[in-house]
């Protein structure tokens, strides 16, 4: 997210940051993916799905229907779906999922990149009331030839109360 929370602008990343692409891909690989669809279009199709990983869609429209992906008209349904697999489940965006996922509390980790400028975004990470969550930092990327923006990516992990 950037410093304002954004997340995206016009369906889009709004930054090209190529160690952060590297951990996601490392840390999402061999797991479960969970997407919004517009998140899902948004993905490069070259790219789509996203190699070893099982990508799931999340989608109002119960008609839909996406070559490799399992689809779910609801979170809970998806939870459910996923209950007794041994891999991990990241919810991956966009805004209105992450927002779901939230409210629903079935999250109780999330890694963060923290991109050091604004981007005048149109989606966002939801607020997050951090007292809630234990964080470390997992990489502190400086600008160079190939990043453009410093950031920093953490991880926070739930404070079980």
């Amino acid at each position: 997210m950037d410093a304002e929370n954004g997340i995206g602008k016009n369906n889009d990343l709004m930054w090209h940051l190529p160690n952060d692409m590297r951990f996601f891909k490392e840390t999402t690989m061999h797991h479960v993916v969970i997407m919004g669809r517009k998140n899902y279009e948004s993905i490069p199709e070259k790219y789509r799905p996203l190699p070893n990983r099982t990508n799931v869609i999340l989608s109002r429209d119960s008609t839909l229907k996406i070559q490799g992906c399992l689809v779910f008209n609801t979170l809970q349904a998806c939870l459910m779906h996923f209950h007794d697999e041994k891999e991990k489940l990241f919810i991956i965006g966009g805004g209105e999922i992450y927002k779901l996922a939230l409210q629903e509390k079935c999250i109780d980790e999330m890694f963060i990149s923290h991109v050091e400028a604004t981007f005048a975004a149109d989606v966002f990470f939801p607020e997050i009331t951090l007292d809630d969550w234990k964080s470390s930092t997992v990489i502190t990327q400086e600008i160079d030839d190939k990043h453009p923006y410093r950031f920093i990516t953490k991880h926070y992990a739930l404070i079980r109360h």
